[in-house]
Protein backbone atom coordinates (compact mmCIF):
# COMPACT_ATOMS: atom_id res chain seq x y z
CA UNK A 1 0.00 0.00 0.00
CA UNK A 2 1.52 3.99 -0.97
CA UNK A 3 1.99 6.08 1.42
CA UNK A 4 -0.37 8.68 0.00
CA UNK A 5 -3.27 6.14 0.02
CA UNK A 6 -2.51 5.20 3.79
CA UNK A 7 -2.42 9.40 4.55
CA UNK A 8 -5.35 9.20 2.88
CA UNK A 9 -6.55 6.70 4.74
CA UNK A 10 -5.76 8.12 8.46
CA UNK A 11 -6.99 11.54 7.16
CA UNK A 12 -10.85 9.66 6.58
CA UNK A 13 -10.55 8.22 9.72
CA UNK A 14 -9.91 11.17 11.54
CA UNK A 15 -12.85 13.13 10.02
CA UNK A 16 -14.80 10.70 10.49
CA UNK A 17 -14.06 10.39 14.29
CA UNK A 18 -14.56 13.86 14.12
CA UNK A 19 -17.86 14.03 12.67
CA UNK A 20 -19.24 11.30 14.73
CA UNK A 21 -17.93 13.71 17.55
CA UNK A 22 -20.58 16.05 16.32
CA UNK A 23 -23.47 13.60 15.36
CA UNK A 24 -23.50 12.24 19.68
CA UNK A 25 -23.09 15.91 20.40
CA UNK A 26 -26.02 17.36 18.11
CA UNK A 27 -28.50 14.83 17.99
CA UNK A 28 -30.77 17.75 17.03
CA UNK A 29 -28.89 18.84 14.02
CA UNK A 30 -28.91 15.24 13.20
CA UNK A 31 -32.85 15.24 13.25
CA UNK A 32 -32.71 18.72 11.27
CA UNK A 33 -31.02 17.50 8.75
CA UNK A 34 -33.00 14.29 8.34
CA UNK A 35 -36.30 16.38 7.91
CA UNK A 36 -34.71 18.91 5.24
CA UNK A 37 -33.78 15.76 3.54
CA UNK A 38 -37.38 14.43 3.83
CA UNK A 39 -38.85 17.67 3.00
CA UNK A 40 -36.60 18.03 -0.40
CA UNK A 41 -37.97 14.51 -1.39
CA UNK A 42 -41.42 14.95 -0.61
CA UNK A 43 -41.33 17.77 -2.66
CA UNK A 44 -40.06 15.79 -5.96
CA UNK A 45 -42.71 13.49 -4.73
CA UNK A 46 -45.35 15.71 -4.78
CA UNK A 47 -44.08 17.46 -8.34
CA UNK A 48 -44.81 13.46 -9.97
CA UNK A 49 -48.16 13.41 -8.18
CA UNK A 50 -49.02 16.81 -9.37
CA UNK A 51 -48.35 15.94 -13.01
CA UNK A 52 -50.23 12.99 -12.72
CA UNK A 53 -52.76 15.00 -11.41
CA UNK A 54 -52.47 17.14 -14.49
CA UNK A 55 -52.87 14.58 -17.12
CA UNK A 56 -56.21 13.03 -15.41
CA UNK A 57 -57.26 16.79 -15.76
CA UNK A 58 -56.91 16.77 -19.15
CA UNK A 59 -58.37 13.48 -19.89
CA UNK A 60 -61.02 14.52 -18.37
CA UNK A 61 -61.24 17.45 -20.73
CA UNK A 62 -60.53 15.51 -23.56
CA UNK A 63 -63.19 13.06 -22.45
CA UNK A 64 -66.02 16.08 -22.07
CA UNK A 65 -64.78 17.51 -25.37
CA UNK A 66 -65.28 14.01 -27.29
CA UNK A 67 -68.31 13.42 -25.87
CA UNK A 68 -69.84 17.05 -27.03
CA UNK A 69 -68.41 15.67 -30.25
CA UNK A 70 -70.21 12.74 -30.76
CA UNK A 71 -73.54 14.05 -29.64
CA UNK A 72 -73.63 16.76 -32.21
CA UNK A 73 -72.37 13.85 -34.67
CA UNK A 74 -75.66 11.83 -33.51
CA UNK A 75 -77.98 14.59 -34.38
CA UNK A 76 -76.17 15.58 -38.13
CA UNK A 77 -76.55 11.95 -38.69
CA UNK A 78 -79.93 11.64 -38.00
CA UNK A 79 -80.60 14.78 -39.67
CA UNK A 80 -79.41 13.95 -43.58
CA UNK A 81 -80.55 10.57 -42.76
CA UNK A 82 -84.09 11.90 -42.70
CA UNK A 83 -83.16 14.27 -45.44
CA UNK A 84 -81.79 11.40 -47.86
CA UNK A 85 -78.07 12.49 -47.36
CA UNK A 86 -76.70 8.66 -47.17
CA UNK A 87 -73.11 9.25 -48.35
CA UNK A 88 -72.95 12.42 -45.80
CA UNK A 89 -74.39 10.28 -42.85
CA UNK A 90 -72.50 7.76 -43.55
CA UNK A 91 -69.31 9.39 -43.56
CA UNK A 92 -70.14 10.93 -39.95
CA UNK A 93 -70.80 7.69 -38.82
CA UNK A 94 -67.34 6.34 -39.60
CA UNK A 95 -66.52 9.82 -37.70
CA UNK A 96 -68.04 8.77 -34.75
CA UNK A 97 -67.19 5.03 -34.72
CA UNK A 98 -63.86 6.66 -34.51
CA UNK A 99 -64.34 8.86 -32.12
CA UNK A 100 -66.15 6.68 -30.02
CA UNK A 101 -63.35 4.55 -30.05
CA UNK A 102 -60.95 7.62 -29.16
CA UNK A 103 -63.62 8.06 -25.93
CA UNK A 104 -63.41 4.40 -25.09
CA UNK A 105 -59.28 4.40 -24.79
CA UNK A 106 -59.11 8.01 -22.92
CA UNK A 107 -61.57 6.41 -20.98
CA UNK A 108 -59.43 3.76 -19.63
CA UNK A 109 -56.43 6.13 -19.91
CA UNK A 110 -58.56 8.01 -17.13
CA UNK A 111 -58.79 5.18 -14.82
CA UNK A 112 -55.75 3.96 -14.85
CA UNK A 113 -54.39 7.28 -14.37
CA UNK A 114 -56.70 7.90 -11.21
CA UNK A 115 -55.96 4.54 -9.63
CA UNK A 116 -52.30 5.48 -9.93
CA UNK A 117 -52.50 8.69 -8.54
CA UNK A 118 -54.72 7.78 -5.56
CA UNK A 119 -52.55 5.09 -5.16
CA UNK A 120 -49.15 7.50 -5.15
CA UNK A 121 -50.88 9.79 -3.00
CA UNK A 122 -52.04 6.81 -0.23
CA UNK A 123 -48.42 6.22 0.00
CA UNK A 124 -47.44 9.87 0.51
CA UNK A 125 -49.65 10.22 3.46
CA UNK A 126 -48.45 6.80 4.84
CA UNK A 127 -44.77 7.82 4.53
CA UNK A 128 -45.15 11.34 6.39
CA UNK A 129 -47.51 10.06 9.12
CA UNK A 130 -44.46 7.21 9.74
CA UNK A 131 -42.00 9.93 9.13
CA UNK A 132 -44.09 12.37 11.61
CA UNK A 133 -44.56 9.72 14.20
CA UNK A 134 -40.81 8.98 14.28
CA UNK A 135 -39.68 12.43 14.93
CA UNK A 136 -42.04 12.92 17.18
CA UNK A 137 -40.54 9.24 19.22
CA UNK A 138 -36.95 10.48 18.46
CA UNK A 139 -38.17 13.91 20.38
CA UNK A 140 -39.63 12.31 22.90
CA UNK A 141 -35.99 9.82 23.46
CA UNK A 142 -34.17 13.35 23.10
CA UNK A 143 -36.48 14.86 25.99
CA UNK A 144 -35.83 11.82 28.22
CA UNK A 145 -32.10 11.71 27.63
CA UNK A 146 -31.67 15.25 28.18
CA UNK A 147 -33.47 15.18 31.33
CA UNK A 148 -30.99 12.20 32.86
CA UNK A 149 -28.50 14.16 31.63
CA UNK A 150 -29.38 16.89 33.85
CA UNK A 151 -30.17 14.64 36.97
CA UNK A 152 -26.57 13.43 36.64
CA UNK A 153 -25.16 16.49 36.51
CA UNK A 154 -26.80 18.05 39.09
CA UNK A 155 -26.22 14.93 40.86
CA UNK A 156 -22.34 15.32 40.35
CA UNK A 157 -22.62 18.85 41.27
CA UNK A 158 -24.27 18.14 44.82
CA UNK A 159 -21.86 15.71 45.30
CA UNK A 160 -18.75 18.46 45.05
CA UNK A 161 -20.59 20.90 47.43
CA UNK A 162 -21.77 20.32 51.04
CA UNK A 163 -23.50 22.91 52.97
CA UNK A 164 -26.48 23.08 55.39
CA UNK A 165 -29.28 25.55 55.88
CA UNK A 166 -27.71 26.84 58.58
CA UNK A 167 -24.98 28.39 56.89
CA UNK A 168 -27.11 31.10 54.71
CA UNK A 169 -28.69 31.71 58.36
CA UNK A 170 -27.01 35.77 58.15
CA UNK A 171 -28.83 36.15 54.69
CA UNK A 172 -31.96 34.63 55.59
CA UNK A 173 -32.21 36.44 58.56
CA UNK A 174 -31.64 39.79 56.34
CA UNK A 175 -34.16 38.89 54.05
CA UNK A 176 -36.65 38.00 57.33
CA UNK A 177 -35.84 41.66 58.51
CA UNK A 178 -36.65 43.71 55.52
CA UNK A 179 -39.80 41.73 54.60
CA UNK A 180 -40.68 42.78 58.06
CA UNK A 181 -40.14 46.09 57.23
CA UNK A 182 -41.87 46.21 54.17
CA UNK A 183 -44.90 44.74 55.88
CA UNK A 184 -45.37 47.22 58.60
CA UNK A 185 -45.09 50.24 56.05
CA UNK A 186 -47.43 49.07 53.84
CA UNK A 187 -50.05 47.91 56.60
CA UNK A 188 -49.37 51.60 58.25
CA UNK A 189 -50.23 53.30 54.95
CA UNK A 190 -53.28 50.90 54.29
CA UNK A 191 -54.46 51.83 57.61
CA UNK A 192 -54.35 55.50 57.75
CA UNK A 193 -56.09 55.45 54.05
CA UNK A 194 -58.93 53.62 55.50
CA UNK A 195 -58.80 56.47 59.09
CA UNK A 196 -59.12 59.24 55.73
CA UNK A 197 -62.08 57.80 54.07
CA UNK A 198 -65.33 59.73 55.13
CA UNK A 199 -67.80 56.60 56.08
CA UNK A 200 -70.65 59.35 56.80
CA UNK A 201 -70.06 61.05 53.21
CA UNK A 202 -69.69 57.76 51.10
CA UNK A 203 -73.47 56.65 53.12
CA UNK A 204 -74.69 60.03 51.93
CA UNK A 205 -73.42 59.27 48.28
CA UNK A 206 -75.01 55.71 48.15
CA UNK A 207 -78.50 56.75 49.48
CA UNK A 208 -78.55 59.93 46.75
CA UNK A 209 -77.34 57.11 44.17
CA UNK A 210 -80.14 54.61 44.76
CA UNK A 211 -83.07 57.55 45.16
CA UNK A 212 -81.95 58.66 41.51
CA UNK A 213 -81.86 55.12 40.68
CA UNK A 214 -85.60 54.88 42.04
CA UNK A 215 -86.80 57.75 40.11
CA UNK A 216 -85.54 57.02 36.79
CA UNK A 217 -87.61 53.82 37.23
CA UNK A 218 -90.40 55.52 38.26
CA UNK A 219 -90.31 57.92 35.03
CA UNK A 220 -89.58 54.96 32.77
CA UNK A 221 -92.55 53.20 34.11
CA UNK A 222 -94.67 56.13 33.40
CA UNK A 223 -93.34 56.25 29.86
CA UNK A 224 -95.15 53.21 29.30
CA UNK A 225 -97.66 52.76 31.57
CA UNK A 226 -97.12 51.41 33.94
CA UNK A 227 -97.43 51.89 37.85
CA UNK A 228 -94.65 52.01 40.10
CA UNK A 229 -94.96 49.38 42.43
CA UNK A 230 -95.26 50.81 45.96
CA UNK A 231 -91.61 51.20 47.95
CA UNK A 232 -90.83 49.35 51.06
CA UNK A 233 -89.74 51.58 53.88
CA UNK A 234 -86.14 50.39 53.34
CA UNK A 235 -86.04 51.10 49.38
CA UNK A 236 -87.41 54.56 50.95
CA UNK A 237 -85.05 56.98 51.95
CA UNK A 238 -86.25 58.57 55.16
CA UNK A 239 -86.31 62.30 55.40
CA UNK A 240 -84.40 63.31 58.61
CA UNK A 241 -86.84 65.17 60.76
CA UNK A 242 -85.49 69.29 61.72
CA UNK A 243 -86.34 70.36 64.98
CA UNK A 244 -87.02 74.02 64.96
CA UNK A 245 -85.62 76.44 67.62
CA UNK A 246 -87.84 78.15 70.36
CA UNK A 247 -91.34 77.64 71.68
CA UNK A 248 -93.81 75.59 69.99
CA UNK A 249 -96.79 76.72 68.27
CA UNK A 250 -99.95 76.54 70.30
CA UNK A 251 -98.09 76.25 73.35
CA UNK A 252 -98.03 78.90 76.28
CA UNK A 253 -97.11 82.46 75.54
Amino acid sequence: MGFFSRIGRLVRGFFGLFVSGLEERNPEALMEAARSEFRERMAHYNGALARMAGIAERLKSQIKMKTTRAQDLERRIMANHRAGNLELAGSLARELQELRADLATDTQELADTEDAYQSNLRQAKVTQKEFEDKITRLERQLSQVKVKEAQAEAAAGLGNVAFSVGDLGDTMKGVEEILNKRYEQSAGKARLAKDMVNMDQVQEKESERKAMEQAALADFLASQGVAAPAQTESAVPQTPVVKEMGPQSGGPA
